[in-house]
């Protein structure tokens, strides 16, 4: 499978000014995510006080984009983000910005993040990629796509290592997946599909695909 062409995202550091920004105020740069990563870190988030929570978010900001407008893209964090804005609408969380655009508006905003390849134009089922311009405008417009929440559990299960710095690493691996045979299962009921998938993503056939570990745990 080819993949296309990105500019690793930077990470946060003392050339990059961090800022609170409203979660609410932050416009997604894909088209779906996995259900069961939201549940889980919302069970997490439930445990947190205000305090830990502020603080861990300032250990976790987002990458942004913005525009002449002060218009801002979010390149990461999508599941943890929208987890807090179900809890809380009015959340916010912290920042830094990573690329600048001079237009003012929606398409120069979305043109220049596709040419960086930070945008997933891929529909929940898979289909794509989408025209940038029918990306939604809010978190909350974001679809469940099963095999992005199966392959948050073979990394959480330690399958396959993680990507901070790819963009969609994880979609990258569902891409993959969707082209292997697998029994029924979604978001809720991972459950039939992941001995399948542990060893398909194991196998020297995905080799290819960055953070894969083989065999070895």
């Amino acid at each position: 499978m080819q993949l296309p062409q990105y500019d690793s995202i930077p990470d946060h550091d003392s050339d990059h000014d961090l800022f609170e920004v409203r979660v609410n105020d932050l416009q997604p740069t894909q088209m779906c995510i996995g259900l069961s990563e939201v549940w889980s870190r919302q069970q997490d988030f439930h445990t947190q006080s205000p305090k830990d929570q502020r603080r861990y978010l300032r250990g976790k900001p987002v990458p942004l984009v913005r525009n002449r407008l002060g218009q801002l893209w979010m390149v990461d964090r999508h599941h943890r983000l929208r987890a807090l804005l179900e809890l809380d609408p009015s959340v916010a969380c912290f920042g830094y910005v990573i690329a600048e655009i001079e237009g003012e508006s929606r398409e120069s905003a979305l043109e220049a993040l596709q040419k960086r390849g930070w945008l997933y134009l891929f529909d929940a089922r898979g289909n794509g990629p989408k025209p940038a311009m029918e990306l939604p405008q809010s978190l909350l417009g974001l679809q469940d796509d099963p095999y992005r929440s199966l392959v948050w559990k073979l990394k959480k299960e330690g399958v396959i290592k993680p990507q901070p710095l790819i963009p969609y690493h994880e979609f990258r691996w569902g891409r993959w997946l969707r082209t292997r045979p697998l029994p029924p299962f979604s978001s809720a009921r991972l459950g039939p599909a992941l001995p399948a998938a542990r060893c398909l993503a194991r196998s020297e056939a995905a080799s290819h695909l960055a953070g894969w570990k083989g065999h070895a745990n």
